[in-house]
């Protein structure tokens, strides 16, 4: 198999779109039937730091972020990895990237939001130490402390 490059916010707004749209199907429920995807890559390619996988040309795996450097406090908004490079570890990858990222920039916390009926997503967050911190509507709200 080819080798996954890993980049950080090198990912144009139409390639974040052509991922999105892909990936929409595997996020639950549906990413297309929650946000405009053509407007969620345009926020995310204009105010998130993007740690992306690539193969080749292809965006493959991108987890987004919303880093506060002021407030030292990051979310992601965003963590998809294109089906039939699941279970390769690109998402894990990803995140642990992520979590050196923030730590550099000396980030207290990270936060995400996930369906609480997502047992795959949450079992995931979990291994890296994310902690249910509350609830908002059909999601989980989970934190991970950097200090």
């Amino acid at each position: 198999m080819e080798s996954v490059t890993y980049k950080i916010k090198t990912a144009n707004e139409n390639e974040i779109y052509t991922h999105l749209i892909e990936c929409s199907d595997n996020f639950y429920p549906p990413l297309a039937g929650r946000v405009d995807i053509r407007e969620y890559s345009k926020k995310i390619a204009t105010k998130a730091v993007t740690l992306e996988a690539w193969m080749q040309n292809e965006l493959i795996g991108l987890i987004a972020a919303y880093i506060n450097t002021e407030n030292k406090d990051s979310f992601i908004t965003n963590v998809s990895v294109i089906k039939k490079y699941s279970g390769a570890g690109v998402a894990s990858k990803l995140l642990a990237d992520c979590i050196v990222y923030a730590k550099e920039r000396d980030i207290k916390k990270i936060r995400l939001e996930v369906n609480k009926d997502n047992a795959p997503a949450i079992g995931f967050y979990t291994k890296f130490d994310f902690k249910v911190s509350g609830t908002k509507d059909d999601e989980l709200i989970m934190k991970l402390n950097l200090i």
